[in-house]
């Protein structure tokens, strides 16, 4: 099993994941994504909303705000309970998730639900150990709103103050009603919304798998009230499925159905997919049924009807709601962490390689002229070719056997090679990622070979 360390060291050297303002010193928690990991992130976007929103007939896509009115979060119930138990070692001083400390202290055991008074004694009782210094004395628990705070405007009063949104859904309930009239959708039906969301952690960690800021891909889909736990089995195998037809191994994946007493109180219904982090099992995906709790805050709150009239029954009622949300962040550790291998050869030499989808793949093919003096003018030629229609890369630099190696080690899936045939007959050589196997494809017909290879 890979480690993180691996993963930190590999996204680092290849050019997938920097750490943030490192000229500076970093800043803790901030990660910038290379020339590698921006494709990635861009490729992971782009196969979700093909998935979920271009190649179903229910959903559609918004691209809401990152700043709303504050009342926004008022009706939500995040400006007074979004919060996490926070607790402190009075030995360190270092702060911490209650929860968290529970949970790493006994894996068996799972906080969701607890009051902060029953998390405390848990703490004194059995005696749990500070993750930093190792002392067992914890200051009593109390909530840490989690909301980024700014202003808006030039001075900086209290009626100015706004938020950095914490998740994406939101912007898509105070939408539910204008959606609703401009597409003339009839329930069910989805809005699906990639974006940035920005959270105050206690303790972040496990390099990008949780952080302050990250993006999330929600689908808050609407169903009359009656079919939610239907919907809610779709989405949940329905998500399942597409990760494991992106390549993540089965055995790596699992549900983790959310008992009665965990729920949120928003929830009738809630599932977490788990993956094999180097860590251990941890959350990828959440489904959760949110019943209509989100539309009926925001109609009591505004004082605005945002009550569906079926057509089908004349009746009107506030739609439920399931909510898959995932993101993009933890899918690249999951793609970076299910991928990374090093590989012996049957020559005795190694290789270190990413098997990742051919979709996923940051570039879909790298151009290779075997002899640069003699062979760079048709391979940049066959180059700018491709890149109008793939993300593709040139690289004329070291001797062939070594270019393979660095195309293998970031993912990319094909290397095309212009050698001293193909003047003579407009073919060249194609390698393939994974199995190494070599074919001799017609330039004209490169285009649809990397097209059918590298579909999804």
């Amino acid at each position: 099993m890979v480690t993180l360390d691996q993963i930190v060291q590999y996204a680092k050297s290849t050019g997938y994941i920097y750490q943030g303002s490192e000229l500076y010193g970093g800043l803790a928690n901030t990660w910038d994504y290379g020339p590698l990991g921006s494709l990635l992130k861009k490729n992971i976007k782009d196969a979700w909303i093909k998935k979920f929103q271009r190649q179903t007939p229910y959903n559609v896509l918004l691209d809401s705000s990152i700043l709303m009115n504050s009342e926004v979060w008022k009706a939500s119930g995040h400006v007074g309970g979004f919060s996490d138990p926070l607790t402190e070692c009075k030995s360190c001083n270092q702060r911490f998730r209650a929860d968290k400390l529970i949970e790493d202290h006994n894996h068996s055991v799972s906080a969701d639900g607890w009051s902060t008074d029953q998390m405390y004694q848990y703490l004194i009782d059995q005696q749990v150990t500070c993750p930093n210094c190792g002392k067992k004395e914890f200051l009593p628990i109390r909530a840490f709103n989690m909301m980024f705070q700014t202003y808006q405007g030039v001075v900086l009063e209290q009626a100015n103050q706004i938020y950095l949104r914490p998740e994406t859904a939101q912007g898509i309930f105070i939408q539910f009603k204008n959606i609703q009239r401009t597409t003339r959708k009839k329930v069910p039906f989805g809005v699906c919304q990639v974006g940035k969301a920005f959270r105050n952690e206690i303790t972040p960690g496990n390099f990008i798998f949780r952080t302050r800021e990250f993006e999330q891909m929600e689908l808050e889909f609407f169903v009359k009230p009656g079919t939610e736990m239907d919907w809610f089995n779709y989405w949940k195998q329905f998500c399942m499925d597409w990760l494991i037809s992106l390549g993540l191994k089965k055995e790596s994946l699992i549900f983790d159905d959310h008992k009665p007493e965990a729920l949120s109180h928003y929830s009738n219904a809630t599932t977490d997919i788990r993956f094999q982090f180097p860590w251990g099992f941890d959350e990828l995906w959440g489904i959760a049924s949110r019943t209509d709790y989100d539309l009926k805050a925001h109609q009591l709150h505004s004082g605005e009807n945002l009550a569906y009239l079926d057509p089908d029954t004349n009746e009107r009622y506030l739609p439920y709601v399931i909510e898959p949300s995932v993101g993009v962040e933890r899918l690249v550790l999951a793609f970076l962490t299910n991928g990374y291998d090093v590989e012996t050869l049957d020559s005795g030499d190694t290789r270190q390689i990413l098997h990742i989808h051919p979709a996923l793949a940051p570039y879909k093919a790298a151009v290779l002229p075997l002899i640069k003096k003699e062979h760079s003018g048709k391979a940049i030629e066959i180059f700018e070719e491709l890149n109008q229609y793939f993300d593709v890369v040139y690289d004329e630099t070291q001797n062939i056997g070594k270019r393979y190696r660095r195309q293998d080690a970031i993912g990319t899936y094909l290397c095309i090679t212009i050698d001293h045939d193909t003047e003579n007959d407009q073919t060249v050589t194609v390698r393939n990622r994974d199995t190494m196997a070599q074919v001799r494809v017609p330039i004209k017909e490169l285009r649809n070979y990397i097209e059918k290879e590298t579909k999804f």
